[in-house]
């Protein structure tokens, strides 16, 4: 066992410049090993990455996220792609996470630059499998990213 890691401003402001500077404009920092059964990260987060809507189906997939500097919009989606549910999620605002179960179609915005977030759900780690990805949104690289990723920004003017 290592010791204690901690969330401060040094690790925000590497993180903030690191996904400022990768292709993805994110950059996740791990806490936890990836044999570990509940997986720990932080991740620094521009406004121009792109989260598609996407799901985990596994039981064990819940999901919790809480903002820790900036703001971030968590859109939540039924099966066809419709809305159901808007929030922004803002450090130190009126509500700053959600706690996922599995099944539930979701996507962030970055709203503010340099936005920091920790996700926390049970490992190991697998890519985004087969009916999880949203076939009403585009893939990461895929054409048509710029239009829907402004039609989900413009969920949160």
């Amino acid at each position: 066992m290592s010791g204690p890691r901690f969330l401060d401003q040094t690790l925000f402001g590497a993180l903030a410049e690191q996904a400022a500077a990768s292709p993805r404009q994110r950059q996740h920092h791990n806490f936890h090993q990836m044999d570990e059964p509940c997986h720990r990260m932080a991740v620094g987060l521009q406004p121009n990455t792109y989260i598609p809507p996407h799901r985990h189906l596994s039981a064990d997939k819940a999901e919790a996220l809480l903002v820790l500097k900036g703001r971030l919009g968590l859109l939540i989606f039924n099966d066809a792609g419709e809305v159901l549910d808007k929030r922004v999620l803002e450090a130190g605002g009126a509500c700053v996470g959600v706690d996922l179960p599995p099944g539930v179609f979701h996507a962030l915005v970055v709203l503010e630059a340099d936005s920091i977030l920790f996700e926390c759900k049970a490992g190991p780690y697998k890519p985004v499998g087969e009916g999880e990805q949203a076939s009403w949104a585009p893939r990461e690289g895929e054409p048509g990213v710029a239009e829907y990723q402004a039609w989900m920004h413009a969920q949160f003017i």
